[in-house]
């Protein structure tokens, strides 16, 4: 099954808002939120910029961008209307402004932000090198870009060789990543994009007691492979019911090792 991600505006309502969900539930997430702040701190906008994030979901990278730095405005572009319609619902600053938009075709004018942000997206584009040629071109001289995403072959819940929960975690990357191998190639992306590369550095993200969004990730995968034909619905339910019997019982394990690029305009 393909990134829904790809297609997100042509998928079912009731699929855009289950995703929504999930959105804000990593969000709300303290590591999750840590990471942002971390690599938040090395893009160093000046004061009352302009910030686009691209890929925006639900608005809450942008809320956090216009709650952590000094900046005049965050907008924010995603293709799902229903996650545009969340982050308008969900985001009460003025300072804070959501639209559909392409980010292979951003409707805004040359050099009209300071920074430009994508958070979890870049990995669900086809064509990343556009996105980052387009994240230049709307970008002012010296600007600032951020681009935050897993690397997504690290994703993990097995805890021994040929755990079978582990086909979940596989399943779920095929079905909601494009190219789970897109942060190794980060850099020279950036660079051919006519970006200045300032630094690259990892975050690392593990779920063990109290576990939510890599349940999600268990529960996505489990679904994928019925949907797939490749396990039958009780076997589903089985991994599903493994992966909260390790939860009880304290043995769970989930990882995602993720990577952050900041760069300046060249």
């Amino acid at each position: 099954m393909p990134d829904i991600y790809v297609t997100i505006e042509q998928a079912d309502v009731a699929v855009q808002e289950q995703l929504a969900d999930v959105l804000e539930l990593r969000a709300a997430d303290p590591q999750q939120r840590a990471m942002l702040e971390n690599y938040l701190a090395d893009l160093s906008p000046p004061d009352g910029a302009r910030v686009l994030e691209v890929g925006c979901g639900t608005g809450a990278v942008s809320r956090a961008i216009a709650e952590l730095l000094p900046v005049r405005q965050v907008v924010g572009v995603d293709p799902s209307p229903v996650f545009i319609e969340r982050a308008q619902e969900t985001s009460q600053s003025p300072a804070l402004s959501f639209e559909r938009g392409d980010a292979r075709d951003l409707p805004f004018g040359d050099g009209s932000f300071d920074a430009v942000v994508l958070h979890t997206a870049l990995c669900h584009i086809p064509g990343p090198e556009g996105v980052l040629a387009e994240a230049a071109r709307v970008t002012a001289a010296d600007g600032r870009l951020a681009v935050f995403d897993g690397d997504y072959v690290t994703t993990t819940v097995a805890t021994y060789q040929s755990d079978p929960l582990q086909a979940c975690a596989d399943a779920a990357v095929g079905s909601l990543v494009y190219d789970p191998l897109l942060v190794r190639r980060l850099p020279a992306l950036a660079r051919g994009a006519g970006w200045d590369v300032v630094r690259l550095r990892s975050h690392g993200y593990v779920e063990t007691d109290s576990p939510g969004y890599m349940l999600t990730l268990v529960d996505r995968g489990a679904d994928t492979l019925v949907a797939d034909g490749r396990l039958g619905p009780s076997a589903a339910e089985a991994l599903k019911a493994e992966a909260r019997r390790r939860v009880d019982a304290g043995t769970f394990f989930g990882h995602i090792a993720y990577a952050s690029l900041i760069a300046r305009r060249g």
